[in-house]
Order: C-alpha cells, then structure tokens, then sequence
C-alpha cells in the first residue's frame, strides 16, 4: 500500500512538472534528444489510433524492443501520460486525448535554426502558398515556452533573410503534384519548355518536388523517354490532372546524386573539370559559400581565387560566368571557353557595335 502511494505522489509531482511547461525535466532523467524525437513519434502514433505496440515500433524506429518498452514506462511515468495497452488490438492507446507533446526546451543553435525557417516561410509573402506555410509554422510553434517566443522576436533585430526573386507556384497545383509523389501516381500536365513558347502534355511518374535555384521543380520519369528522369520547373507547368495509374519506383530517389554533376538542375552526359580564376572582387562574391559538391578553392595572390568543379554539362556554369562579368576568367575547359568567346561577341553586337554606330548618327 506504501509503494502505490509513493508512486502515486511521485506521478503527481511529474504531472505538475509535464503541465507546466517544464520540458526541462526530460534532460534531467538523461534523456537525449533522439530519444525525445522518437517520444514524438511514438505519442503522434498514438494520438492518431495507430495502436502501436513494441515489436512493430522497434522495426520502424530501429531500436530494440527493451529501449521502446523504457520510452513508455518513462512516457507514463515521468510525462504523466495516460497510456494504455489495448490486449484486443495489440496496441497503446489514451485513455483521454493527447494532442500535444509536453514541451521540449531548445538549444540556442536550434533557436537561430527555427528563426531562419520562419524567415524562409516570409519569401512566400504575396504567393498562393504564404497562408498555408504560415498556418503550419503556427501549429508547428504552439507549444513553444515563452522564452524561446521571446528569443524569436528578438533575433528580429539581429538576423534577416533576403532572398533573391523566389520562384512561386499555384497551391493547387502543388497539392497535386504532392499526392501524386507520395501516392505514387500518374499525373497528366500541360508544359511549355525553357525559352519556347509552344505547349505540350504531358504523362509523368513523378518521383520528387524540389526547390533548386530559386525555382520549385517536378522530378519525374516520362514513360515515353525511357529511364531517364526529367524536370519540370513548376510555373511553365499548369493543369495538373491526378490519374488512376499507378507506378512502382525501382529504389529510393535520391535527389542529390540526381544533380550531383549538375550546377543546377540541367544534368549532361559529359564530365568537365571546370577551371575559373576570379579577381578579389569577384572572389568575396564566390568564397564563404557552396556553389557545389566537387568545389576546390585554391587562394592566388593578390585575393584571387581559384575554382574547381566536376560537372557533367557546361550550360548552366556559362550563365554562372557570365554573371560575374569582368571578375571571372575560365581557365578551362576549352569548350566552355569558346561557348564564352561567342556569347561576348553576340553581347558585342548588341552593344557595342549597331548600338554605337546608331549614337554616333
């Protein structure tokens, strides 16, 4: 009789702690954020009427069914949560509704980490989907502690995000490229290709939506092409259609060894060892960030900067170069050298030679 009163007070004071806010009390019992990930986890499955129970857990999650058993026990004891088992249905389950896990307290590193989030969210102010990512960071910040709000709000007066020209795409249209990828589904389009003005249909099996250079880009095979996975930049793409096709994906798409040779999203079929020299003005615009996986960044004398990369075409890095204007100096290869040659000579024309002659008059 002594013990379950002693655990009973014992749970009580651990409920005052969970309801409080006092996520603190989590770090006390030694617990790493891995483990609290995967507390998350495991509430969001219950809270759902999923009905988990360990065997099943401890293959999606990886762990043992010893480590998920003491996740419960501290989950019951330390958090205060009504979990049940449920002998019929092989699963936990509340017996009053969860919806929200007691909160956890945030490193410093991870508080910058979700500023910069809310300020990427504000790229979209104006767009069709600005409502929907600020509905779900709302939700996602909830049950944040009053602290962190206040170090959110103040980091307002420290950091910004700017980002230049974000591309914006119809919400409808990416809830239905969205559905098609995750439920592995045909989807039919009307498309126009780069710098044409033609449209065309299409029949897809998407496989991925990404953000890449400024621009949302749909990833998918044309069954029609073979193997090959081609891009489809979201704003030239207009009336999606959801079909009941469906289609099996041969092994995880893995995005970055899709692009691996690419400066973008444009993927060749050659490999170039790309050279450039930049002067000290166009190397304070090139060092500090990473334009690519394959970057070598060799310091010369007088600031320049020497860069190397690995990539599989030359049409996007003869774009990259002409940016820099004057700063930049290909080194090789020689085929991107002379690509160079003709775009200053169609330049010259435009602005050097009709142009000036017709001044002169």
């Amino acid at each position: 009789m002594m013990k379950k009163r002693l655990k009973a007070k014992r749970r009580g004071k651990q409920a005052e702690r969970a309801s409080d806010g006092g996520g603190g009390d989590l770090w006390s019992h030694g617990y790493g954020r891995a483990a609290m990930e995967r507390m998350m986890r495991i509430h969001r499955l219950i809270e759902d009427r999923e009905y988990p129970n360990c065997t099943k857990m401890s293959v999606e999650f990886e762990v043992s069914v010893r480590t998920l058993k003491r996740d419960i026990e501290f989950m019951k004891d330390s958090l205060a949560m009504p979990i049940e088992f449920d002998v019929p249905k092989n699963g936990y389950y509340f017996r009053t509704p969860q919806p929200h896990f007691p909160r956890v307290p945030l490193t410093e590193k991870e508080i910058v980490g979700l500023f910069v989030a809310q300020k990427a969210i504000a790229q979209y102010q104006g767009t069709s989907l600005q409502p929907v990512l600020d509905s779900a960071f709302r939700k996602m910040t909830a049950q944040l502690d009053d602290n962190v709000r206040y170090s959110l709000g103040g980091l307002d007066e420290v950091l910004s995000i700017r980002p230049f020209a974000p591309g914006d795409a119809e919400l409808e249209t990416f809830e239905v490229l969205t559905r098609a990828v995750r439920e592995r589904r045909a989807v039919r389009f009307v498309y126009r290709k780069h710098g044409q003005l033609n449209k065309v249909r299409k029949c897809v099996h998407p496989y991925h939506v990404a953000y890449v250079n400024n621009q949302w880009t749909l990833f998918a095979r044309d069954p029609k092409a073979g193997e090959v996975v081609r891009k489809f930049v979201l704003v030239r793409l207009s009336k999606p259609e959801l079909t009941a096709e469906k289609f099996v994906v041969s092994g995880k798409f893995d995005l970055n060894k899709e692009l691996s040779g690419s400066l973008g999203v444009f993927k060749g079929k050659d490999d170039h060892e790309v050279v450039i020299d930049f002067d000290a003005w166009g190397a304070d615009d090139v060092r500090g960030r990473r334009w690519h996986s394959s970057q070598e960044l060799t310091e010369l004398a007088g600031g320049r900067l020497r860069v190397k990369l690995r990539l599989n075409s030359l049409e996007e890095v003869e774009r990259w170069v002409l940016g820099f204007g004057k700063h930049a100096t290909v080194v090789g290869p020689e085929d991107l050298r002379r690509r160079l040659f003709r775009a200053t000579e169609d330049l010259w024309q435009r602005y050097g030679g009709p142009m000036v002659m017709h001044d002169r008059r």
